[in-house]
């Protein structure tokens, strides 16, 4: 298994065992870089009464792959911390109505700014736009923000 693969498992298992919620929505993570990532959740666990996809499983999904972009980059340059979403914004531009695919990309220099904020101040902020549905269904613009761990 590459290093990828055993960090998708890894968060992927941080997930599931301290978010409930992701259990019932059947998250999982497709593909994990350091600078991308792709996430789906069923649309047959995620739908509302009009058979597309439920908004708050939309908005969930989307959150869930901005944390874990965050947390692979903060594994990645050892950033002990807390990590939590500081705002988050989405616009629905049209119905769900396959998979719940989320995507979302960070550059290296937003990765690296992300990382020496957080040696000179120990906390810092990550923005991050999620992308949702091959055809852009949404559009979640989410902060994420870390603290340093207290020793």
């Amino acid at each position: 298994m590459s290093d990828t693969s055993e960090a998708r498992l890894r968060i992927l298992n941080k997930i599931r065992e301290t978010i409930p919620l992701s259990n019932a929505m059947q998250f999982s993570i497709a593909s994990l870089e350091a600078d991308s990532i792709v996430v789906r959740a069923p649309l047959s666990e995620n739908f509302n009464l009009h058979g597309t996809g439920f908004a708050g499983s939309i908005y969930s999904t989307g959150i869930l792959a901005g944390w874990a972009l965050c947390y692979y980059n903060m594994e990645l340059f050892e950033m002990s911390g807390d990590l939590v979403v500081g705002k988050a914004e989405i616009m629905y531009k049209s119905p769900v109505t396959d998979d719940i695919v989320c995507s979302a990309s960070v550059n290296n220099e937003e990765r690296e700014a992300f990382h020496q904020n957080f040696k000179d101040k120990g906390k810092s902020t990550l923005h991050l736009t999620i992308k949702i549905g091959e055809s852009e269904n949404a559009i979640l613009k989410a902060r994420y923000f870390t603290i340093a761990s207290k020793s």
